[in-house]
């Protein structure tokens, strides 16, 4: 037979791509078991957990051969509390960490051919996953010397095609906001057929004035989703939940992604005790705000180039290769971000910790730096 059997591939080609995110190293796979390092690289809470959310961990481990709630009908009313009522139950989504909270958002709006517009320097996720569901994704760049957002240039790319627009305030790497002025000329050029996605997972480390959440707009019945997590001002990292909240329709609509037994037990009652929690919170935000001072101190008097923040990190620039600096910086026991893969090549990340982590960190910064 002359003809050439016909190949019918099974593979969709945009999930093929190598957009995997990589988060920051553990401390044992820098070998910190065998010396003292301070972890400074992934924006964790150096307090801990919430003592509630650990308390209820501990009488809960009994009861793991236990299947957990079907459903998070307990953690979303506990959320609705949490927000004073102005948000209902319905209008929470929760998932497995702000990750998947953000790769349901895109599941749930973005097929092949649809747009997605971002702004660098960002999480790496949005781009990841608006790939990997086939779409065309825009970058319109943060300002490159305040990291400000473009209205103007993220106006100019929305088309009939454009579905989800990401935004983050505090910004992740780069510790800065949008204002609420800012916000309400931004929303003003959004079309119907757009969804806005604000992350705000730092939300509780902002002093700034005038300061906003998604629910202004919410409560307009705008379509937009505020994106939040358990991993940073509560102490949560390693049980990986988070939530999101948006209008009943929109999150009626995206619960139709959930799973049943979606999150597992241990990790709803730490979350429902950890909202109840309001002394830890209080003690996390306070530690944020009282260190942010000495490391800006340190910071001018050292000379390492730096944007101020209203997170619990600070992005740095340091005059000689990211990847080098951090790998100095461990060698004189603090670990310590690149963050070129969010799109801010150059930069360095570091965690705002306790007074006695952060003065680690400029005597090892003292030491790289003099090395040179």
């Amino acid at each position: 037979m002359d003809k050439k059997e016909k190949t019918i591939s099974i593979f969709k080609p945009y999930l093929s791509l190598r957009t995997d995110y990589r988060g920051g190293k553990s401390k044992k796979e820098v070998g910190a078991s065998e010396q003292k390092v301070y972890k400074l690289s992934s924006n964790e809470n150096l307090l801990g957990s919430s003592p509630k959310a650990l308390k209820v961990i501990r009488e809960g481990i009994d009861r793991l051969h236990e299947y957990s709630d079907y459903s998070d009908t307990n953690l979303r009313d506990a959320l609705s509390t949490y927000y004073k009522g102005d948000l209902s139950a319905d209008q929470f989504i929760t998932g497995n960490g702000g990750v998947e909270i953000i790769e349901m958002i895109v599941r749930g709006f973005v097929d092949v051919g649809h747009e997605v517009i971002i702004s660098n320097p960002c999480f790496g996720p949005y781009n990841m996953f608006s790939l990997k569901a086939g779409a065309k994704v825009h970058d319109v760049r943060l300002t490159d010397d305040n990291y400000e957002l473009d209205i103007k240039g993220i106006h100019s790319k929305i088309n009939d095609n454009t579905r989800l627009i990401f935004l983050t305030s505090p910004n992740n790497p780069t510790g800065t906001i949008i204002s609420k002025h800012e916000m309400d000329i931004f929303m003003a050029g959004i079309p119907e057929h757009v969804v806005v996605v604000l992350d705000e997972v730092y939300f509780h480390f902002t002093d700034a004035a005038g300061y906003f959440i998604a629910s202004k707009y919410v409560k307009e019945n705008r379509r937009i989703i505020g994106v939040n997590s358990f991993s940073k001002a509560y102490g949560l990292a390693g049980l990986r939940l988070g939530y999101a909240y948006s209008t009943l329709e929109l999150a009626n609509y995206l619960r139709n992604l959930s799973r049943p037994f979606m999150l597992n037990s241990l990790s709803t009652e730490a979350a429902i005790a950890a909202l109840g929690d309001d002394a830890h919170l209080k003690r996390t935000v306070n530690l944020i705000q009282k260190e942010k001072p000495f490391l800006y101190q340190n910071l001018d008097r050292i000379g390492l180039k730096y944007w101020k923040t209203q997170a619990n990190f600070i992005l740095t620039k340091p005059e000689m290769d990211a990847d080098l600096f951090v790998e100095k910086m461990l060698e004189n026991g603090v670990m310590v971000r690149p963050v070129a893969n969010f799109g801010a090549p150059g930069c360095v990340r570091v965690t705002i910790g306790t007074h006695k982590a952060n003065e680690a960190f400029i005597a090892a910064l003292e030491v790289v730096l003099n090395e040179e």
